[in-house]
């Protein structure tokens, strides 16, 4: 998959088979709509094209509003898209001035010059253009007159692809990585860079790694513990989209461990801050500054404060046991 950071970087198409959308998440709705998109462009003899923006549309319109968590970030929604076979991959910088496009030069210049679309599909409430004015009927009338047809995705599809978008962020927000996973289609995930901590689990036989998250507007779970595989290796890097277009996000056979992974204060503590932290089993190297992806796999328990360090120890290695429990149930 080609992926470009602006429209100026891509090369008009000769048969351009498009669809467009945030698609955060990249759940089984979404997929549901890129297989149609992969199938078409296949069936058709063209090539398959995706166009999202970043940031979020709301993140520009609505700035004040820091609410808005995104499930993926922008690496992670291309490694998955990459996987599920696109060809190519728009990201738009999204702006105000972006936003201004009247309807129709955002249909002659976007979709039309600059992509040589033939075929696009889209949803049936889909708006686009300055104060969203532009619709489907506006997309099907310039579909005759420049040559390119619409595929209209009906509304019960769309409908269930915004319940479950919103499921999956208020399973995640409540804990339930599970349900969140069954909406998804794969485990829900993380990748971080571990940073050096205070390093109190090792003076208790917990050692952790902290995970720094750069992208603050990435969704995090609640606060809890859960288990997880790690997913890391000597030279696992994040390769910036910008510098390299092709890159892959991942390295494509990391090292993959168990561990139980922790979100909180540290009320015990008396923790000021909220911390990422995976206690990963089996393993003694040192690790700092690596990047690793943390899948979340099952909610053990709510955060809770303990009396002290030994109560904490006791109550975490009750933890460990129920991981291993959990792990040995799945792979029976």
């Amino acid at each position: 998959m080609k992926i470009y950071h602006n429209l100026s970087e891509f090369s008009k198409l000769e048969n351009a088979i498009v669809t467009i959308g945030t698609f955060d998440g990249v759940h089984f709705g979404h997929q549901k709509i890129i297989k149609q998109l992969v199938t078409k462009a296949k069936a058709d003899g063209g090539e398959s094209v995706i166009l999202t923006f970043f940031p979020h549309p709301r993140m520009i319109i609505d700035p004040e509003n820091q609410d808005l968590k995104m499930i993926n970030t922008i690496n992670e929604k291309a490694e998955i898209l990459k996987n599920l076979g696109v060809d190519h991959l728009i990201i738009t910088p999204f702006t105000r001035d972006f936003s201004n496009q009247l309807p129709e030069d955002y249909i002659k210049h976007i979709l039309v010059e600059n992509i040589g679309t033939k075929h696009i599909i889209i949803g049936y409430d889909h708006r686009f253009g300055k104060d969203r004015s532009g619709n489907l009927t506006d997309l099907k009338a310039s579909g005759l007159h420049f040559g390119f047809t619409v595929e209209e995705i009906m509304e019960q599809d769309i409908h269930d692809v915004a319940v479950s978008s919103t499921k999956i962020r208020q399973s995640l927000l409540a804990g339930d990585v599970g349900l969140a996973s069954d909406y998804l289609g794969y485990p829900f995930s993380i990748f971080g860079r571990v940073i050096k901590g205070d390093k109190i689990g090792r003076t208790i036989g917990f050692p952790t790694a902290n995970i720094f998250i750069e992208e603050t507007y990435k969704l995090i779970p609640g606060d809890g513990i859960y288990a997880v595989t790690v997913e890391l290796s000597s030279d696992l890097k994040f390769e910036s989209l910008k510098e390299n277009p092709e890159a892959s996000t991942l390295n494509l056979k990391p090292s993959i461990f168990k561990g139980m992974a922790y979100i909180g204060q540290r009320p015990t503590i008396n923790g000021m801050t909220r911390n990422i932290e995976v206690n990963i089993f089996d393993f003694d190297r040192e690790i700092y500054g690596q990047d690793i992806k943390m899948n979340f796999l099952k909610f053990l328990r709510h955060d809770v404060k303990f009396t002290g360090l030994e109560a904490l120890t006791i109550q975490l290695q009750k933890d460990k046991e129920a991981t291993l429990e959990y792990f040995a149930s799945i792979e029976k």
